[in-house]
């Protein structure tokens, strides 16, 4: 159950039998319209085109691994972005709301023999598409037993699926928490089975306008990933209650939703990769940081956000959480660090607009 892949062609809203397009009440009803909508009985799915997978420009390996994914696995897949960071061989990673399980394979093949990958999923046609391709990527991969798994269940009930706390190494999400309608309780699941020092890494859709009730209750809204959208500065606030760290943007980009113009208005939808942590409450103090390489594919220039960069060999000084990130996270093992003398943080503000991020770039779709 992922978001929003350009199949078709279809009418605006106001053309369409608005009656059809009403939902249940409360959590079910979304749930149902999201299942309905995934599970092939939406005749025109997806028209905002935010699926910007594009394999061109993308790192070599990331590259690789999405282009040996299974056909089927891949043209039934929707997201909106790509989620697989650096530094996975051996880790335990989960996927919320995996689908066809597109990124579960090309990351199974990155974790290699001795890590593994959870996909969840609510959606029974993409569950069935899922697990029909465990052997093919075994064998494609070269590995001996399957390292990655597929359960059903809702993700903002982890626990009910069976998944323990402190479990995962990271957990990723390609543009399904925006369809969820209590966005709070997936990002608290989400902190508990991950582990200390683990890392949230997700792709979704972000507003910048108060969306109105007919949009929060329209059921082709919900399926194009625009009537479950958070406004941006909502993340923020979770985040900051649940325990996580501040957001941390990779990437953005602008949604095109001029299809649907007539029931939006000049509401604004982006595309969005975060990465938030799971840090130990005893945070470290400002430091002087070095990157001493090792990242296999990223030996020069390792680079956690979208204006925090380290080149290898090279000092830089960074703010306490910065700091704590680094050092209890997986990426630990590849940096040296500091606390002697006086520090002065260059580290940037990580709470940035992304919609102004979003239109220093042409969007991809």
């Amino acid at each position: 159950m992922s978001c929003c892949q350009n199949t078709g062609q279809t009418q605006p809203p106001k053309q369409r039998d608005e009656a059809a397009e009403k939902m249940g009440e409360g959590e079910e009803g979304v749930w149902d319209a999201v299942k309905q909508y995934y599970g092939g009985q939406e005749s025109d799915p997806c028209q905002t085109g935010v699926n910007c997978t594009r394999l061109s420009g993308m790192p070599r390996h990331l590259k690789e691994a999405l282009s040996e994914v299974h056909e089927e696995v891949s043209s039934k897949y929707y997201g909106c972005g790509v989620v697989i960071p650096e530094a996975l061989e051996g880790c335990s990673i989960l996927d919320l709301g995996s689908g066809t399980g597109r990124d579960c394979y090309a990351i199974s093949k990155l974790v290699g023999s001795t890590g593994h990958v959870t996909g969840v999923d609510m959606t029974d046609e993409q569950l069935a598409v899922a697990r029909k391709h465990v052997d093919y990527h075994t064998k494609k991969f070269g590995f001996t037993q399957p390292n990655v798994d597929f359960i059903k269940g809702n993700i903002e009930k982890l626990s009910e699926a069976g998944l323990k706390e402190n479990s995962f190494d990271i957990i990723i999400s390609n543009c399904v928490i925006n369809l969820c309608p209590e966005k709070g309780s997936v990002l608290k699941e989400a902190f508990k089975v991950l582990k200390e020092g683990g890392e949230l890494y997700f792709s979704d859709i972000y507003t910048d306008a108060d969306l109105s009730p007919a949009i929060r209750q329209h059921r082709r809204m919900w399926g194009e990933c625009l009537a479950g959208a958070l406004l941006w500065q909502e993340l923020y606030q979770f985040a900051q209650q649940i325990g996580f760290s501040q957001p941390r943007l990779v990437s953005a980009t602008n949604v095109d939703v001029s299809k649907f113009t007539d029931l939006l208005g000049e509401a604004r939808f982006v595309s969005v990769t975060y990465r938030l942590f799971k840090l130990p409450t005893t945070a470290s103090a400002a430091s002087t940081v070095t990157y001493n390489g090792g990242i296999k594919e990223y030996p020069d220039c390792f680079t956690l956000d979208h204006a925090t960069a380290f080149k290898k060999n090279e000092d830089v000084d960074v703010d306490g959480e910065v700091a704590t990130i680094l050092s209890s996270s997986r990426f630990r093992q590849f940096f040296s660090f500091s606390e002697s003398g006086p520090i002065t943080p260059v580290t940037a503000d990580p709470k940035v607009d992304p919609f102004q991020k979003a239109e220093k770039k042409k969007a991809c779709c």
